[in-house]
């Protein structure tokens, strides 16, 4: 598994050769329905995962074997090839695993499941391995934006005509009426290199990112504010500053309403400490070290554990465990896969346990101001490697929240005159966030191979205005879904 830094970064050189990419589809066989996050490996230690819908693409020259091993918990595995494949018109179908509890254990008597997951919680540093590794990584995120309410209104303003501010205040009304009626979604992808010194410390190399979005349709917080803030150029002296008031606190005293001023919100780039942020934190929880939520999870003081069955994952006998809060602090509910050769949890599913929510902010009355972290589920997929060790395969973590913001807005002339203008604005509605991970490969690095890299402060991106296929065509990435194929098609 060792490999040198210089391959890594040849990975990450951008260079691709065209090649027959082929696109298939899991099904099960007894029931027709798909087969979502089965693994389809390509290599001993290389492969992809089918998405959500149960679709996953191969690129046929990367193929380290002439055959692909497709596996997932409750199937048998299926091997085949890719002529295989194209035999049946690219649809596979998977039987169905037999129980096997009864094989297995000839007593009545059912696994321990707190014992399972006490030994679990032991081999933790043995079947994890955070440090001095460089995943391979395909990550996308999601944004959905679902306003109820958006209203915003100058209610007076010193020195524009009455006329000038109906015009103003029509259009901030049709923006509202626009935003509210229409689907705000958007996608993010990148591809590169994440690299892990230890618990704490990571880099990210960015190789090549897209953005597809509509740009009539953007509406995040920052494309709504600009197009705001364009509607109040027109009546405002752009040359002055402002000092902005929202009720009883003063946020800024040299607000500039100039256009050159906000000329980085329109360069199409990412912020890579964002994307490393995102990406590292993902890794974290996923390789339960530190205060990660998964590693809370194991907590019996929290949780309590129930046996479901077992069955048979990647050739390994595998416990399902289910948990639930057992104090008001916990707050998850879901199932744990755990192999009982070595007691590795090789898949975790989680969500929000009933009632149970994040973060909360309500201060409606005194400041107009309401947040719930309402949603918070996912994924956890992992791939043993040649050292017997256990890393991520492929990460999802969907996040979500309700917000209300009613608030007024003084804007008021930093100069002798002192004009004002007054506003008042109100947003409610919820926002939800899909991130997802495909580690495509990992390999050891040095100390010295981590000093050496350098993480750039931004990296440019390609925009898109519909899906376009040769956009990550002959790459290991994730099967985009329905939603994402017909975007901006009018479908």
């Amino acid at each position: 598994m060792k490999k040198s830094i210089l391959l890594i970064i040849f990975f990450l050189t951008g260079f691709y050769i065209q090649s027959q990419t082929i696109t298939a589809k899991l099904i099960s066989k007894s029931q027709g329905t798909s087969i979502p996050y089965a693994t389809i490996k390509t290599g001993k230690y290389s492969g992809v995962i089918s998405n959500e819908e149960g679709y996953f693409s191969l690129n046929s020259e990367n193929l380290q074997n002439k055959t692909i091993t497709i596996s997932c918990i409750g199937y048998q595995s299926k091997t085949l090839t890719l002529e295989t494949i194209r035999a049946l018109d690219f649809v596979v179908s998977l039987d169905e695993a037999i129980n096997q509890l009864n094989e297995v254990y000839i007593s009545n008597k059912k696994p321990n499941a707190d014992s399972i997951i006490a030994r679990a919680k032991m081999k933790l540093s043995e079947n994890y391995d955070i440090t001095l590794n460089s995943h391979n990584i395909f990550y996308r995120a999601t944004y959905y934006g679902d306003f109820k309410k958006l209203d915003f209104e100058i209610e007076k303003a010193s020195h524009v005509k009455s006329k000038n501010l109906k015009k103003v205040n029509s259009s901030l009304d049709s923006l509202s009426k626009h935003i509210i009626s229409s689907n705000a979604i958007q996608f993010s992808d990148f591809k590169g290199a994440l690299l892990s010194l230890d618990d704490d410390s990571t880099k990210l190399v960015v190789n090549k990112a897209t953005k597809l979005i509509d740009s009539k349709n953007d509406f995040s917080i920052d494309a709504v504010q600009e197009t705001i803030q364009n509607l109040i150029l027109k009546y405002l002296d752009t040359t002055k500053t402002y000092k902005l008031k929202s009720g009883l606190f003063k946020i800024e005293d040299s607000l500039s309403l100039r256009k050159e001023d906000y000329k980085d919100m329109e360069k199409k780039e990412y912020k890579v400490p964002d994307l490393k942020k995102s990406t590292s934190t993902l890794l974290h929880n996923a390789m339960f070290v530190g205060d990660s939520f998964l590693k809370d999870i194991l907590d019996s003081r929290l949780y309590d554990y129930t046996f479901e069955d077992m069955g048979y994952n990647n050739g390994e006998l595998t416990y399902v465990i289910s948990y639930e809060p057992r104090k008001g602090k916990a707050k998850y509910t879901g199932k744990l896969f755990i192999s009982n050769d070595n007691f590795a949890i090789t898949k975790v599913d989680y969500k929000y346990y009933k009632s149970r929510y994040g973060k909360k902010v309500n201060l409606k009355l005194v400041l107009g101001v309401k947040f719930i972290e309402n949603v918070s589920e996912g994924t956890y997929i992992y791939e043993k490697n040649s050292d017997n060790t256990y890393q991520p395969k492929y990460i999802k973590s969907i996040s979500g929240a309700y917000f209300y913001v009613n608030r007024d807005l003084k804007m008021i002339e930093n100069s002798r005159n002192r004009f004002k203008v007054g506003s008042n604005f109100k947003i409610e509605g919820d926002n939800r966030k899909k991130e997802e991970i495909l580690f495509t490969n990992i390999s050891d690095i040095t100390r010295e191979d981590y000093t050496s890299i350098k993480q750039e402060k931004v990296v440019p991106y390609k925009q898109l205005k519909t899906f376009e296929k040769t956009t990550w065509q002959n790459e290991a990435i994730l099967e985009p879904l329905e939603e994402m194929k017909r975007f901006g098609s009018g479908e």
